[in-house]
């Protein structure tokens, strides 16, 4: 064990007990003149570290009444402990809320189908092209006036005679029915119309007829053609009219009567 020796020199004080502690350190003076210069062996470890033994000695020359602790470089008063600082109160920490699962990304809507266009508007129709009304009465054939209705030759005859070339159509001048269509005396062949208001008109000398007995014509129908039969001196047409009355007409004028204007 290493070991301090201490000289006591002076042979006045000698530390009869030494205590030292973690906080002071005291000594009791002794009166010992007969320990003068004996060397005292101090354990190493005996004193707190930054002890100064010379110091300590020092202190015991001084005798009696001049050491106080203050007086000693060594000496240190012991810190004050301080009670130790309270912990912090628990501080409670605001837990944020949970964040939101993020929503689905809405699925893309398809653009709306364009309208189709319109469908143009049809053209309006155009108007019916209606024939021209039928002319209720009409010029039976075509042809020139050879002969006129009244006396001739020192007789009465009683119609007129358009003449044409054979086989000229011959219309029916008026709406009406057939009631004669065949052979006749003196005409060879004739056709006979008996029209609504009772007025019958006869055609004759007739090379063909192509209508029957009770057929219903329209005015302006074909009903023969311009011949040379019977008793007659060239293709033509006898006309005659014969009112409701049974009563022979001028058939000049019972046309123009008719509204029909001839090119005879």
């Amino acid at each position: 064990m290493k070991a301090t020796a201490v000289a006591v020199t002076t042979g006045a004080l000698l530390a009869g007990s030494v205590q030292i502690g973690a906080a002071t350190a005291s000594a009791a003076p002794l009166h010992r003149p007969d320990v003068a210069g004996v060397q005292l062996q101090l354990p190493a470890g005996q004193f707190l570290p930054g002890v100064d033994i010379p110091s300590l000695v020092d202190a015991v020359h001084a005798g009696p009444g001049q050491w106080t602790p203050t007086t000693a470089a060594w000496w240190k008063p012991a810190p004050k402990l301080q009670a130790p600082a309270p912990a912090p109160e628990p501080q409670s920490v605001p837990i944020p809320a949970p964040m939101p699962e993020p929503l689905p990304a809405p699925e893309p809507v398809p653009a709306p189908e364009p309208l189709p266009a319109p469908e143009a508007a049809p053209a309006p129709m155009p108007a019916p092209v209606l024939p021209p009304p039928r002319p209720a009465f009409v010029q039976p054939v075509a042809g020139f006036l050879t002969s006129s209705y009244g006396p001739r030759w020192g007789t009465h005859h009683n119609g007129i005679d358009i003449g044409a070339n054979l086989g000229t159509p011959i219309l029916s001048a008026a709406d009406g029915v057939i009631i004669d269509a065949g052979p006749a005396s003196g005409f060879g062949l004739w056709v006979r119309v008996q029209h609504t208001d009772g007025t019958i008109t006869v055609y004759g000398h007739v090379d063909t007829f192509v209508v029957n007995v009770g057929q219903p014509v329209l005015a302006g129908e074909l009903i023969a053609t311009v011949g040379n039969r019977g008793q007659s001196t060239g293709p033509h047409l006898h006309l005659e009219v014969w009112n409701p009355a049974g009563y022979q007409v001028d058939p000049l004028i019972w046309l123009h009567d008719s509204g029909v204007a001839v090119n005879w």
